[in-house]
């Protein structure tokens, strides 16, 4: 797909606006919520994958970022999901470090002959196209490869052009951020749903949290006080995994 970097006035701010935002991005729940934020109007998708290291000699790390219920880091396992990642790789690497899209029942989305025995195998079912990019890290020594994941039609080039254009800062972005630990690989991870169910009145808040409202913000919409919205945030944090290590990451 051709790449157009002629942008409205309208884009202009609303680039500028992400970037501001990308600037306060200090913890993973920090990323979470960038992700989760306005950038979602270029780049719509329900799970981010992160992956880093030698692609070559499948010496790899990974991170995921996702709203969706389990589908953590710390429950999956970098060793099946390499396949995949070599893969989406080395077609990045041939098409000339040019991000690209697959969709469902294209060779290599998703390694359909061999689903992920993972919660983000499971949630993967439910999508409809990636969108792949990477970036080398020359000083690291070692390349970076983002996978984005989508339920909704395929990426349009607003989307490549947002690929393009934001790279560079999610890359910082997770760069100056502590990775989350993986799935144990001997899969003593276990997920029970019920742990993660959310209330209505924490479903409204994760909500507006994923506006970019303040707690005093969601607490005036709600019409409740900001010590009720924090007592709802950390429980939010206590279900959704690995982001209950950063409440601080609120803003008041």
């Amino acid at each position: 797909m051709g790449l157009s970097f002629s942008l409205s006035a309208e884009q202009v701010e609303r680039y500028a606006r992400i970037i501001r935002e990308w600037m306060a991005v200090r913890r993973h729940y920090d990323l979470f919520l960038w992700l989760q934020g306005e950038i979602q109007h270029y780049l719509p998708h329900e799970i981010m994958l992160a992956a880093w290291g030698d692609f070559h000699s499948n010496l790899i790390h990974h991170d995921i970022v996702s709203a969706l219920i389990g589908v953590r880091t710390e429950h999956s396992d970098v060793t099946s999901l390499s396949p995949l990642l070599q893969g989406l790789f080395n077609r990045w690497l041939e098409l000339g470090r040019r991000p690209y899209e697959l969709g469902v029942g294209e060779t290599g989305f998703l390694l359909e002959e061999r689903a992920l025995q993972c919660p983000l195998g499971i949630a993967s079912q439910g999508m409809q196209s990636i969108l792949i990019h990477g970036i080398s890290d020359k000083r690291g020594q070692h390349d970076c490869l983002y996978v984005i994941f989508g339920s909704g039609k395929k990426f349009g080039t607003s989307s490549f052009n947002a690929f393009n254009i934001l790279l560079p800062y999610l890359d910082s972005a997770l760069g100056q951020i502590d990775p989350l630990p993986s799935h144990d690989p001997l899969g003593r991870a276990h997920i029970s749903r019920e742990d993660y169910r959310l209330t209505r009145r924490e479903t409204e808040i994760m909500n507006w949290t994923k506006e970019g409202k303040t707690t005093s913000e969601i607490a005036a919409i709600l019409g409740i006080s900001t010590f009720t919205v924090k007592n709802h945030l950390r429980s939010i944090f206590k279900k959704l995994g690995p982001y209950k290590l950063y409440p601080e990451g609120v803003r008041n």
